[in-house]
C-alpha cells in the first residue's frame, strides 16, 4: 500500500549527515528488485539492476536528506540551540514541533521558540526575524535535565509532522517531500522493471547531504560513471496566489531547463519529450532561478554525463508542511520506467552526441 510507504518515508527523521534510517528503508524496498548494491563512503546507497550486457550505464537519483537543524548549545536553563543544516527562510521555522534524535537514535518532542513579541522593541518587532535567535524547548528544568536524556551538541533536529491525504485526497501534505519523493520515484521504477527488459545498466541511488551541497551526487556518480544522469527532486510549486504558475500541482512532472547548477542537456530533454508525448505522459517544461539538484554534480562525473532533473512540484518545501499531487507522482514513475525500456546505446550516442557540431 503506497500510504504505508509515503508515510514511512516522509516521518522518518534523516537530516544531513543522519540520513542511515532512510539508507536502511532504501535497501529494505529495493532489495528483491535489484541485482547488488554498491554503497560511496560518504553512505550514499546505490542499487543495480542489470538489463542487457554492456547497456548504457542510466543514474536515477533522489536524495535521502531533509533540511533541519543540529544542536549546537544546551543553555544553563535546559533550552538548545541549533545551527540550520539546509536552506531555511527564517520566517517559517517559529512555533513549530520538531523532533530531537540522541546518538542512540531516541527522539525526544521540542518546539521552535525566540523572544515572546510582546517583549520586543518597536525597532525589533519591524525587523525580520534572524534564525540565530531561535531556540528548541524541549520542556527540562536546565541543563542537566537535557544531558541527563542523552541529548548533546551534534545530535539532529528535525520537522515533525505526520503524513495525510487532504480534501482532494490527490493532494497529499507531509514534510520531507524534499526529496523522500525522489527515492519514493526510484523504488517504484526499480518495483515496476522488475521481470521486464530494459536494454540499460540501472542505478538507483538514494544520495545524501543534497542539502548542504550536493555532496553525496558527487560520490555516488564518481563510483557509478553514468551515461545518462536522472535527479528526481521536487521543483517550487508556484500555482499559489501570487506565483507565477510555471509548476503546477496535478499537471505532470517538470522537465527542469535550468537551475542554478545545471543548463538541462538539451538532446537528453527533447528526447524525454518525444518520450512522454509518444506515451500520452503529462508533463510539464519548467526552471528554477535559484536551487540546484544533484543532477548538478552528476553531469560532472569523469569526462561528463547528460543529466536532467525531473522535478514533482511541491508547494512550501523547505519548512515543516509541504504539498505534492499523486498523479505527479504516478506519472514521473511512468514516465522514467518508458525512459528506461528506449534508453540503449543508440540512443545514448545520438542524445550525447547529436547536438555537437565537429565542423
Amino acid at each position: 500500500m503506497k500510504d504505508d510507504l509515503f508515510m514511512r518515508f516522509t516521518e522518518a527523521n534523516g537530516i544531513p549527515g543522519h540520513e542511515h534510517t532512510i539508507r536502511r528503508m532504501m535497501v529494505e524496498e529495493l532489495r528483491s528488485g535489484v541485482d547488488e548494491f554498491l554503497y560511496d563512503r560518504l553512505g550514499s546507497v546505490i542499487g543495480k539492476k542489470s538489463g542487457v550486457k554492456n547497456g548504457p550505464k542510466v543514474m536515477l537519483s533522489g536524495h535521502m536528506d531533509e533540511v533541519g537543524f543540529i544542536i549546537t548549545k544546551i543553555e544553563d536553563d535546559g533550552f538548545l540551540r541549533v545551527q540550520p543544516v539546509g536552506s531555511w527562510w527564517s520566517q517559517v521555522v517559529l512555533a513549530h514541533q520538531v523532533n530531537i534524535t540522541t546518538a542512540d537514535g531516541t527522539t525526544y518532542l521540542g518546539v521552535t521558540g525566540a523572544k515572546p513579541p510582546q517583549l520586543l522593541t518597536p525597532e525589533e518587532r519591524n525587523k525580520p526575524f534572524d534564525i540565530k535567535d531561535l531556540f528548541i524547548d524541549i520542556g527540562v528544568k536546565d541543563k542537566s535535565g537535557a544531558e541527563e536524556l542523552g541529548i548533546q551538541p551534534g545530535d539532529a533536529v528535525t520537522p515533525y509532522m505526520k503524513f495525510r491525504r487532504m480534501a482532494d485526497e490527490k493532494f497529499m501534505l507531509a514534510k520531507a517531500w524534499d526529496n523522500r519523493v525522489g527515492c519514493l520515484v526510484a523504488i517504484e521504477v526499480i518495483k515496476a522493471l522488475k521481470g521486464s527488459e530494459h536494454p540499460n545498466e540501472l542505478y538507483a541511488v538514494g544520495t545524501v547531504q543534497e542539502e548542504v551541497g550536493c555532496r553525496g551526487a558527487v560520490t555516488a556518480s564518481n563510483l557509478i560513471n553514468p551515461d545518462i544522469a536522472i535527479a528526481v527532486d521536487v521543483t517550487i510549486g508556484d500555482d499559489t496566489p501570487g506565483g507565477g504558475k510555471a509548476a503546477k500541482l496535478g499537471e505532470g512532472p517538470c522537465v527542469i531547463v535550468y537551475d542554478s547548477g545545471l543548463v538541462g542537456h538539451r538532446g537528453l530533454r527533447e528526447w524525454i519529450v518525444k518520450i512522454a508525448r509518444e506515451n500520452s505522459i503529462p508533463y510539464q517544461l519548467s526552471h528554477m532561478s535559484r536551487g540546484e539538484t544533484d543532477s548538478s554534480r552528476m553531469q560532472l562525473a569523469h569526462d561528463g554525463a547528460p543529466a536532467v532533473s525531473l522535478c514533482i512540484p511541491a508547494r512550501y518545501i523547505h519548512s515543516h508542511t509541504s504539498i505534492i499531487h499523486s498523479d505527479d507522482f504516478d506519472n514521473c514513475v511512468s514516465l522514467i520506467v518508458a525512459i528506461m525500456k528506449k534508453l540503449d546505446n543508440k540512443e545514448v550516442s545520438k542524445i550525447t552526441y547529436g547536438a555537437f557540431d565537429f565542423g
